[in-house]
């Protein structure tokens, strides 16, 4: 990889790792469903009428948009609302990685291989860590986390790795396009929601009185994190292959909980900070185990 690309590649890191304070920062101002409609509103305008749809059936396109986008998104943004902390919410979300290997094995009939089995092993280990602080509430969780907001950030993860499926399913697509295209799915079923659940009262307070911070996390959810994220991403995968791209998505948690503790402040007990050690170390033995055990049999012959 190139150092150009490097450094692109490290800029969708830090875009995506930051993500999660500037959701945290957006739902001081705003409620978590009427959020996700503003962002997929913001991604959505003026660049659908500048990014072609992507050649693929009306009915994935909806797949997707109602998976990522809207499923992922509903479930996080109430996730954190309700009590998840920024940095741990970004280490338990990969657990997508293995809602996809379970998926992909029953709707795709692909096989898990040894290092998947391994790998889902550890991260399960270190996902019950955590979730066991979370059922202490504020006595036993990061910056008082709750059972509610880990839930719903396995939910948030389900949501993604079905998404995933769909992404399967089509095979080779413009990711731009899609995620832009799809990003018209959410806002009236984000709204419908918000109106049910969060009331027209906190509706219209919400946005009589948005400041400024509110409007700038918005902002970066749609633009950065959503349309030059995936931009560049997609560039990424479209130049290299998918195994020399993949591994810099492992750093996402990192800067996630680098970026919580430092402009958050936000503090893991030892037993959390032990869940996303193996959270993190059973993604690498997912990623790299394939790798490693080729290099070995190379050697061995």
């Amino acid at each position: 990889m190139s150092p150009k690309d490097l450094l692109l590649a490290l800029v969708v890191v830090l875009a995506w790792g930051v993500n999660f304070v500037v959701i945290k920062v957006g739902l001081h101002g705003v409620p978590p469903l009427l959020l996700g409609a503003l962002r997929f509103m913001l991604a959505a305008f003026p660049a659908v009428l500048f990014v072609k749809r992507p050649q693929m059936p009306l009915r994935w396109l909806l797949a997707y948009g109602a998976t990522i986008s809207l499923g992922q998104f509903a479930f996080l943004f109430t996730a954190m609302y309700v009590g998840m902390p920024a940095g741990l919410a970004s280490v338990v979300l990969q657990a997508q990685a293995f809602f996809t290997l379970g998926f992909a094995a029953v709707f795709l009939r692909e096989r898990f291989h040894a290092q998947n089995v391994i790998g889902l092993l550890i991260a399960a280990g270190g996902l019950a860590l955590i979730g066991v602080q979370s059922m202490g509430g504020a006595a036993g969780g990061a910056q008082g986390m709750t059972i509610a907001g880990f839930v719903l950030t396995l939910c948030a993860a389900c949501m993604w790795a079905l998404g995933n499926i769909v992404t399967k399913k089509v095979g080779k697509v413009d990711l731009v396009g899609l995620v832009v295209w799809a990003s018209l799915v959410p806002p009236l079923p984000f709204l419908a929601l918000s109106y049910w659940m969060e009331g027209p009262q906190r509706i219209v307070t919400a946005l009589s009185g948005i400041g400024m911070t509110s409007v700038g996390a918005i902002v970066y959810l749609a633009f950065v994190a959503t349309l030059i994220g995936y931009s560049l991403w997609s560039r990424l995968l479209s130049k290299y292959p998918a195994s020399q791209v993949a591994p810099f998505s492992l750093l996402v948690p990192i800067v996630g909980l680098a970026s919580a503790s430092l402009l958050l402040g936000e503090q893991l007990s030892a037993a959390e900070i032990g869940g996303a050690l193996l959270v993190m170390g059973g993604l690498a033995v997912n990623v790299f185990g394939g790798w490693v055990k080729q290099r070995l049999g190379a050697v061995r012959s």
